[in-house]
């Protein structure tokens, strides 16, 4: 039997609560980012802003993604449906890079194209920004990596990359502002930098994603760890293979074991149960267990 966890006890409710939270920050600070740009005449923190209504956006895909992984298998899908946590993941990846695609066309454009420079007050609020989307960065990537999900832990890099580009945004205001004449477009220079950084983040959210939407073998200590619970269990002398899978917070399990060939079915019976139920238990995070009996040769 999979190994079924009831909605109450299920590790997505911890990353639907951080995405909530998550959400309703970005909306506060997009907010307070765009009325000060257009105010401040700050087009790095326009673009800023516009990267923090992204976070909502993506965010939202998340919490959608978190609440389809509740449900239960069924007919159609009888693994779950834990792939809606990759997809939401690689959702936010591809708006991370529509993100700077849009800050890179608005800062080329604001480049040549002349304007004042920002005010100082500006620079208050990308502290606060900063030091905000830090720490809500800090708080959703280590829910993630309780709950090993994919898409909080993207969830937490998006918000990480707003810090970045806010940080980005007060170094080049502070530049404009020391500067004076000649400097007013260091904030759009330094959005482009900030873009850059996003970029590379928009990467690193894809590639987890699109590794477990296609099935890739999870870390080594993680087999390592289920081998060593498989050989463990009463009449195991050996493995021969080991295939395991990540759906959402969760690893699927196919594993062939040696035992003694003169055993009877019933003996080498009792010895898979024995092995699915020493692993589910040593593993918390293994939902299901396939076994495949082999005759030592």
């Amino acid at each position: 039997m999979q190994k079924a966890l009831s909605n109450e006890s299920h590790p997505a409710l911890k990353g639907i609560r951080s995405t909530i939270i998550g959400i309703f920050i970005s909306i506060i600070l997009a907010l307070i980012k765009g009325i000060t740009g257009i105010v401040g005449h700050s087009y790095a923190l326009l673009a800023d802003a516009i990267e923090s209504m992204s976070d909502v956006f993506t965010s939202g895909i998340l919490l959608l993604g978190l609440k389809t992984s509740l449900k239960p298998a069924d007919k159609d899908h009888p693994y779950g449906h834990g792939k809606a946590e990759a997809l939401s993941a690689l959702v936010i990846a591809l708006g991370l890079l529509i993100a700077a695609g849009i800050i890179i066309h608005a800062s080329i454009i604001n480049i040549i194209t002349p304007h004042k420079s920002p005010a100082a007050f500006t620079l208050w609020v990308l502290i606060l920004v900063i030091v905000v989307k830090e720490w809500l960065s800090r708080y959703v990537h280590k829910i993630g990596t309780e709950i090993g999900s994919a898409g909080v832990k993207a969830d937490a890099f998006h918000h990480r990359s707003d810090a970045i580009t806010s940080a980005a945004a007060f170094i080049g205001i502070s530049i404009s502002l020391i500067g004076g004449k000649g400097f007013e477009s260091a904030d759009d220079f330094a959005a482009l930098t900030a873009s850059a950084i996003i970029l590379i983040n928009g990467y690193r959210i894809a590639r987890p994603a699109i590794d477990e939407l296609m099935d890739a073998s999870p870390d080594e200590d993680i087999l390592a760890a289920i081998r060593i619970a498989a050989l463990a269990a009463s009449g195991v002398l050996d493995i021969e293979k080991l295939l395991v899978r990540k759906t959402g917070g969760g690893y699927f399990v196919d594993i062939h074991v040696i035992v003694d060939g003169n055993l009877s079915v019933t003996q080498g019976h009792k010895i898979s149960h024995d092995v699915k139920d020493t692993i589910m238990v040593k593993e918390p995070m293994v939902r299901n267990v396939l076994v495949h009996i082999e005759p030592c040769e």
